[in-house]
């Protein structure tokens, strides 16, 4: 690991990284940005220690939202009563993500930020345009079992590897930032980038900016909700495929409905092409595999990762069942 210098942030760690060099990056429990120096991944020259910033709190505020500072450990945001009651999808997709120790210390701001586990990106013996532009993408023609079928290009197939992601996605959640110009709102949609031509950038954060509170809104139906994942084993293992969804049935009719995906995508994949199919539609195995079908329908498979695509649909499609009932 090259030398750093490390910053304790005492009031405003945004200011401090907006006045430092570019390379500059924030630093709460460190379950990801540590491996990633480890080997020399990424190389900052300037660590910004965030703990002592008063972001760690859960708070419901008057129109019914959550707000979940940035600072809020996985472990303390899964099994908060709040969350658990209105957000049961959230609760089960932080516990089924890394171990329990590692839940104890990775914080929500940190989960946002975690970069793709494929393994190209974190063997600098390979080329990879996620690391260094330019030099080519070795998962397209090699090993890319674990890697997406949407949300693709011809420069990057990386996984998106969040658990907790993929429900924020299907809500709709609201991500605060804070940086030298200001304060701002960024809706989860846009927060994420897809590879397109520039897979480096992995979201629209600018330099600088600190991620401060992630807000929930206000879902009634949301507290019907599952997460379901699908893995090479029950402990310690990102998804193959997952699926986040919530249903407002109400005489064997949706109403509303959320889908989002984990995965199988470049980014948390909320599915507009799945929800259209379900609202308005009779709660049934017909409605769900009919749902399942339009989400996937754009997926791009590559050699070894072809798999992905029904067995994406059936994880959908039992998330559904498990939620709305099989008829």
């Amino acid at each position: 690991m090259e030398p750093f210098k490390l910053v304790r942030a005492q009031n405003n760690a945004s200011a401090i990284a907006a006045a430092s060099p570019k390379e500059t990056k924030f630093i709460a429990g460190g379950t990801n940005i540590i491996d990633l120096m480890k080997l020399y991944v990424e190389n900052p020259k300037q660590l910004v220690d965030i703990n002592s910033l008063s972001l760690n709190q859960i708070e419901t505020q008057k129109d019914g939202s959550v707000k979940i500072g940035a600072l809020v450990k996985n472990s303390d945001l899964a099994y908060h009563p709040v969350i658990k009651q209105k957000y049961p999808f959230l609760s089960e997709a932080l516990l089924s993500g890394a171990s329990a120790q590692l839940r104890n210390m990775a914080s929500v701001g940190g989960n946002l930020l975690q970069r793709t586990r494929c393994y190209y990106f974190y063997d600098t013996a390979f080329p990879c345009n996620k690391r260094e532009p330019g030099s080519g993408c070795p998962a397209i023609s090699g090993y890319n079992r674990m890697h997406a079928i949407l949300g693709t290009s011809d420069q990057c197939i990386a996984t998106s590897p969040s658990d907790m992601c993929v429900p924020m996605a299907a809500l709709g959640a609201m991500i605060q930032v804070e940086g030298a110009k200001g304060s701002r709102t960024i809706p989860f949609a846009d927060f994420h980038r897809l590879p397109g031509e520039t897979p480096q950038i992995d979201t629209n954060l600018k330099q600088g900016e600190l991620i401060t509170a992630v807000i929930l809104p206000n879902l009634p139906f949301a507290a019907k909700s599952h997460y379901l994942k699908v893995r090479d084993r029950a402990s310690y293992e990102f998804a193959l495929t997952s699926a986040a969804v919530a249903l407002d049935i109400s005489n064997g009719k949706i109403n509303h409905s959320r889908v989002a995906l984990g995965g199988v995508g470049t980014k948390p994949w909320r599915s507009a092409a799945a929800e259209q199919v379900l609202n308005g539609a009779s709660a049934n195995a017909q409605t769900y595999r009919a749902a399942a079908e339009a989400a996937l329908a754009g997926a791009k498979t590559h050699q070894y990762n072809a798999f992905k695509v029904e067995l994406a649909k059936r994880t959908i499609v039992r998330a559904l069942e498990t939620v709305g009932g099989m008829v």
